[in-house]
């Protein structure tokens, strides 16, 4: 089997990308692989170093803000979208897949909308709870789109056959143990709080975290590990001691990035973060109550919808970064993390929306469409069974 992989852009896209690679060639050990990415985005390295080969195809994304910057970024886009249109054409002859599979980003239009036109089936995969406008328009033309939260399905198209799979786990995820976690740290019994921000971290986290990690030791209630990101570090240290928190201060591990994630997020009773794609699945698959405070800054405000699908459900609370205060977010923090009970509720609630088999739910979608001439069986159940 040839499949042809297309995503990029971000890690959101990206990740996804590998993960379903990955199941099938576990599966089908003999499938040969090409992915489509875009001309100096960041898949141009993480797919090599997974292994796969890759083609580019020079695609701009275009921009809602209508400046004039953004107006001349328009019309380069639109030229870039002709010709990209050609070069999709040729690795589409030269290639031959059987299967197209798209994970989001602008560059999977223009290929998968070709696939489609020759007949090549076509899956799309929504790793967040808003679909890009590039999912949203390929949905139309998908044998079926699978999405990981059940919110995503009330904004594709209505013809779309959509069908929930959830985000492909790491691993260590389906196997956490709290325990053992919290003895490998060192903590006591206090509850453990895990605030992060992403790896560049986000400054506003930082801001608000440096006052309530000075409160924290003051009042001795919790423990904390928070992570500054590779920018926030050396603003976010000389801010704590400012405020007289140490840099060894007991019960408050401050680091520039968690290098062991699943290990910390098995330990924590309580995680502070945004709302990136694989948190909408991690947060779940942990089992772990938490506060999202959504990035502003990226398309379509995704963010603050993964972080509604989790408080829907009981199993977060959202803050908006522009209502972000320490003093607000420590009166979160000292609701949930005093509460035994609150802990527990949340954290059921979280892990019944957890999706650990993600990635044979996607590898049932494409052996359905495969055995059944391009299109998804009328009777296929979100399960992967028929």
């Amino acid at each position: 089997m040839r499949v042809l992989m297309t995503g990029g852009g971000t890690a959101g896209h990206i990740n996804p990308a590998l993960a379903i690679a990955a199941k099938i060639r576990e599966e089908r050990p003999d499938t040969e692989f090409l992915f489509v990415g875009a001309k100096g985005r960041m898949e141009t390295r993480l797919v090599p170093a997974a292994g796969y080969r890759i083609e580019t195809v020079d695609v701009r994304g275009f921009q809602r803000r209508l400046t004039v910057k953004n107006i001349g970024r328009n019309i380069a886009a639109a030229v870039h979208a002709v010709t990209a249109q050609g070069t999709s054409a040729k690795i589409l002859r030269e290639f031959c897949p059987d299967l197209a599979i798209g994970t989001g980003g602008y560059v999977s239009g223009p290929i998968l909308r070709q696939a489609a036109k020759r007949g090549i089936p076509v899956l799309v995969h929504e790793s967040n709870a808003f679909p890009g406008v590039t999912v949203k328009m390929l949905a139309k033309y998908a044998a079926a789109t699978m999405i990981a939260a059940e919110d995503a399905a009330q904004y594709l198209p209505p013809e779309a056959r959509v069908v929930v799979t959830g985000n492909p786990l790491r691993p260590e995820f389906r196997r956490l143990d709290r325990e053992k976690a919290r003895r490998e740290l060192g903590l006591d019994g206090r509850p453990l709080i895990l605030s992060v921000g992403g790896s560049l971290g986000a400054g506003r986290i930082n801001d608000a975290m440096a006052e309530v990690l000075a409160r924290s030791r003051k009042e001795g209630r919790f423990q904390h590990i928070h992570a500054t990101g590779k920018a926030g570090w050396e603003t976010t240290s000389a801010r704590l001691r400012e405020l007289g928190v140490p840099e060894n201060a007991a019960g408050i591990d401050v680091r520039e990035y968690i290098d062991d994630m699943p290990r910390c997020m098995a330990a924590a009773d309580l995680v502070i973060s945004r709302c990136g794609a694989m948190t909408l699945s991690e947060l779940p698959a942990a089992g772990k109550p938490s506060i999202l405070i959504p990035s502003p800054n990226v398309a379509e405000n995704h963010q603050y919808h993964n972080a509604m699908a989790l408080v829907k459900k009981g199993a977060a609370v959202c803050i908006e970064e522009k209502d972000l205060t320490a003093g607000k977010l420590w009166e979160e923090i000292a609701k949930i993390a005093s509460s035994p009970e609150t802990l527990r509720r949340m954290g059921e609630n979280a892990r019944r929306n957890a999706i650990l088999d993600a990635d044979d739910r996607i590898y049932a979608v494409v052996c359905a469409v495969m055995e059944n001439a391009g299109r998804l069986p009328d009777n296929f159940r979100p399960d992967g069974r028929t």
